[in-house]
């Protein structure tokens, strides 16, 4: 297929065409439901699926590369061409999309001399030899050699955070440089100014919001008058952030006209799909006055549900669509079946700093470094230290904390310190020779805005009543060998305790959600995949299980719990989401 843009056109083997596209990340939904996916999308009415690209997933250490499974981008894109989709590609290497570090590698953090997103040595260094190595998995399908990738973005939203023109035109000149010779685009909020920055030669520019169509191409339509229009983020819903009031959703009814408005005006990318689940953790964070880590699952109130089911949203739009295009559309298809299996009963559980030797190897510092220093990028880190005399009352406090950690003398809680609660200090007592942890939770580096380089850990003086304290050993628990663990039967413990659940799967695996309303607050590892985060505050009260990660027969479940069990350590696997 030959594409190209035609003065305020796209152009698709000669005739004009509209694109209707929908985004799906691939890195947040498992390979066995991308058919499903793309049939709903089909049958919806669209021409076009969008993805990101996540440069962390694919390059979690330097030079080393994965582009298996979930992160098999060709394989996915493929599997769109086979439904008759075209594709559109957003490599980034930024991409926000409420996702760890905005996409980027935390190893960057490590980096001498780095500074994101701009025309940095060190930054460019590495952010080229990522796009080279995505090129390589994408440049064989561009439509320009038989695949189905009309089109691929530059950076991502630059007009929110900086103006380095110079930056973004060195980007265009790496996608020419490597063969990529589809369309370019750049995506941006919708005032002047963002455009003024964001914008650059060589891309035509795309707008992303939600609503108030004609009012929000205002701008656009002044500065690009001759350029096609083209809404690449309209958003159908939000993302949830721990501590929210409500799961965050928005009317079928509502959404269904901006399509119909924007399908009146140009092409369109409806954000999200399907938004599928930050598995692990892999969810982000904004990090404005207050930190707010996002939640696991990316439901986002898209048009399918995070497991994948048809929504009334999704109804309304095909309407739209089916209305637009005058097309009779493909029937929709079935959900994917769900089970509840019940509740279980933990059966084992191992003390974390009974473990903290299974899971790591201590690193002795004079002073506490942030989680990065000691090379650690995910999970949690511990430090100890053996104090030099006894304390009454004595106050320790941290110049920064990131971004929640539980203070404790020996295995006596002393209290919680949180980035969101200054000032970041606890009080506690202990006698000569007592060991004084510390346990920090990373919840997810900020995704967006200028606070995207702050550090996790402990990043900065550790003081014991306003004297720095030295002599410290870091145990860095990145959580992903939990096969060390020693665990004892009976499920005694509390705080820090990871519990060891084991249940039986009749017959083939289906989809299900795990309920974990009687722990507080930690993760779940299901036969070894992390499913993600939990955290009593909700709104999210539900994990969501692809019935991939299940196994028929034996299954094992660990969750790692920070702050202590409510009732009885049981959870309880349901055949439906509970979201908040």
């Amino acid at each position: 297929m030959k594409f190209e843009i035609q003065g305020k056109h796209f152009i698709a083997d000669g005739e004009p065409i509209q694109i209707i596209s929908g985004a799906v990340h691939y890195f947040r939904n498992f390979p066995d439901t991308w058919d499903d996916i793309f049939e709903k999308m089909v049958a919806l009415g669209c021409n076009a699926v969008e993805t990101y690209c996540a440069w962390n997933m694919h390059e979690k250490k330097i030079g080393e590369y994965d582009f298996s499974g979930m992160l098999d981008i060709a394989a996915f894109l493929k599997k769109a061409q086979a439904h008759g989709l075209m594709a559109i590609v957003r490599p980034g290497p930024y991409i926000c999309a409420e996702w760890e570090f905005g996409g980027l590698p935390w190893w960057l953090q490590t980096l001498p001399n780095m500074e994101i997103r701009c025309g940095n040595a060190v930054y460019m260094e590495h952010f080229t030899r990522y796009l080279r190595r995505v090129f390589d998995e994408v440049r064989p399908l561009l439509c320009t050699n038989g695949g189905n990738v009309i089109m691929m973005q530059v950076e991502n939203e630059y007009g929110y955070y900086g103006d380095d023109k110079k930056y973004l035109a060195s980007l265009v000149k790496i996608y020419r440089e490597n063969g990529i010779d589809v369309p370019l685009f750049t995506s941006d909020g919708t005032s002047k100014t963002d455009l003024l920055d964001g914008t650059t030669d060589g891309c035509f520019s795309t707008l992303n919001f939600g609503s108030r169509v004609a009012e929000n191409f205002k701008s656009h339509d002044e500065l690009f008058p001759d350029s096609p229009k083209m809404c690449m983020e309209m958003w159908n819903g939000w993302f949830d952030a721990w501590g929210d009031e409500k799961h965050h959703a928005t009317s079928a009814e509502d959404y269904a006209k901006v399509v119909d408005d924007m399908l009146k005006k140009g092409s369109l990318n409806m954000y999200m799909f399907i938004g599928g689940t930050n598995f692990g953790f892999t969810s982000g964070a904004n990090h404005y006055e207050k930190y707010a880590p996002d939640v696991t699952s990316y439901d986002y109130d898209a048009l399918l549900s995070e497991c994948g089911d048809v929504t009334e949203k999704y109804l309304a739009v095909r309407e739209v669509i089916a209305k637009h295009t005058n097309k009779t559309l493909p029937p929709v298809p079935k959900n994917r079946e769900k089970a509840a299996y019940g509740k279980v009963f933990a059966a084992a559980s191992a003390d974390l700093f009974e473990n903290l030797g299974n899971l790591s190897a201590p690193i002795f510092t004079e002073v506490p470094k942030c989680m990065e220093d000691y090379g650690a990028g995910y999970g949690y880190i511990v430090y100890r230290t053996e104090l030099n005399r006894d304390y009454e009352n004595a106050k320790i406090s941290f110049e920064s904390i990131g971004d929640r950690a539980q203070v404790y003398v020996n295995n006596d809680f002393k209290g919680v310190v949180y980035v969101n609660d200054p000032p970041y200090e606890a009080v506690f007592s202990a006698k000569k020779g007592d060991k004084l942890s510390v346990v920090c939770e990373n919840m997810g580096r900020t995704n967006f805005g200028p606070k995207m380089m702050r550090k996790k850990g402990i990043a900065g003086r550790c003081l014991i009543n306003g004297k720095v304290h030295f002599g410290w050993e870091a145990y860095a628990l990145p959580m992903d060998n939990l096969h060390k663990l020693a665990f004892r039967s009976g499920a005694a413990g509390g705080a820090k305790t990871f519990y060891q659940f084991n249940f039986t799967v009749q017959g083939e695996p289906r989809d299900t959600f795990l309920c974990a309303d009687n722990f507080k607050k930690g993760f779940a590892v299901l036969n070894g995949f992390n499913l993600g985060r939990y955290w009593e505050i909700g709104p999210q009260k539900t994990l969501y299980v692809p019935k991939n990660v299940l196994k028929t027969g034996e299954n094992e479940l660990i969750l790692f719990e920070a702050e202590g069990v409510k009732g009885e350590p049981t959870v309880e696997f349901l055949d439906k989401a509970i979201l908040g």
